[in-house]
């Protein structure tokens, strides 16, 4: 059929020009570079743990750095998710502020001043899965099975092997040690609990975080409960303290570890993140001057292995 002369002859669809190559690393690989230094930051939290015991400044300092650096950089992005923070239930607020807040601090520190530094970077994050799995049964779960059920197993067999040459005989600070240690572990899976009870972005978990825990160590330190040294500690010490626990432990490690788990998924960063205990325990040789022991070295590949284990998902 001819074409009228009003009828407009049919438009070609535009073509489109080929995409131009990605530049840079995969999203994978942004991931996996995120997840690593997160794991060096944990072992930098372990390691100071222990090093505190040695500098000028007193487990409230390192309390004050740890959360009042990441509100001050936060502040504004803070500001703007005020009413989502003020809008979390708070039960779920409370297990946040005390499994990673003041409580959860103060017991690192403490125990870490009376144990090591592999204590602190294998007990802390190892018993996680097993209070996290306990936490779990006694909300009616069920209880852990397969492989999860040998990786908690592997778990409380490697601190055992950590513990056992100050039973026999009894060393008293270092079992007190591991017994705080063991209570940070606990409000630390406490912690995990409450963050998928909150729908809130990382930036908003930190502030909901730090904002309490700043007040509550402010508070402590104000009214004489805490001892303070921070007016006359040495400059070196402070500015590595707000360093690895402001900066590092405070800011970059949340908001990477979030980013590498949505890159990465859960199950592969919970084991490459089982590695902290073994970075701890190489660091610590060069710059705590601590040999491992017989007890390290049986004890962090067994939590190492049931961290990994732990962590896997049973397929269907």
């Amino acid at each position: 059929m001819p074409r009228s002369a009003t009828t407009p002859a049919p438009i070609p669809a535009p073509t489109r020009a080929p995409a131009a190559p990605r530049s840079g690393p995969s999203p994978q690989a942004r991931g996996m570079a995120a997840l690593l230094v997160t794991v060096t930051i944990w072992a930098a939290f372990a390691l100071s743990a222990r090093a505190l015991s040695a500098s000028s400044l007193l487990p409230a300092d390192a309390a004050l750095l740890r959360f009042g650096v990441p509100l001050l950089v936060l502040a504004p992005a803070l500001w703007r998710r005020r009413r989502r923070i003020a809008a979390v239930r708070p039960a779920a607020a409370l297990k946040i502020a005390c499994g990673a807040g003041v409580p959860f601090f103060l017991a690192a520190m403490y125990g870490g001043s009376l144990t090591s530094a592999a204590f602190v970077g294998s007990i802390v994050p190892g018993m996680v899965p097993l209070f996290v799995s306990a936490l779990m049964v006694a909300a009616g779960r069920g209880l852990p099975r397969g492989t999860q059920a040998a990786g908690l197993a592997l778990i409380t067999a490697g601190v055992a092997a950590l513990v056992w040459r100050y039973v026999v005989p009894v060393d008293t600070d270092v079992l007190a040690g591991a017994g705080l240690l063991l209570l940070a572990s606990g409000l630390w899976a406490l912690y995990t609990v409450g963050l998928k009870e909150v729908d809130l972005d990382p930036v908003g978990s930190i502030g909901l975080l730090c904002l309490p825990s700043f007040a509550a160590i402010a508070l402590l330190v104000l009214t004489g409960v805490l001892p303070t040294g921070l007016a006359s500690a040495a400059p070196t010490d402070i500015v590595l303290f707000l360093v690895v626990q402001g900066l590092g432990v405070g800011l970059c490690a949340g908001l990477l570890y979030a980013y590498a788990i949505r890159r990465l998924g859960a199950e592969r960063s919970s084991a490459v993140g089982s590695l902290s205990p073994v970075l701890v325990v190489v660091l610590a040789v060069p710059l705590l001057d601590e040999s491992p022991t017989l007890a390290v070295l049986v004890g962090v590949p067994l939590i190492t292995a049931g961290v990994v284990l732990a962590n896997r998902r049973p397929r269907t």
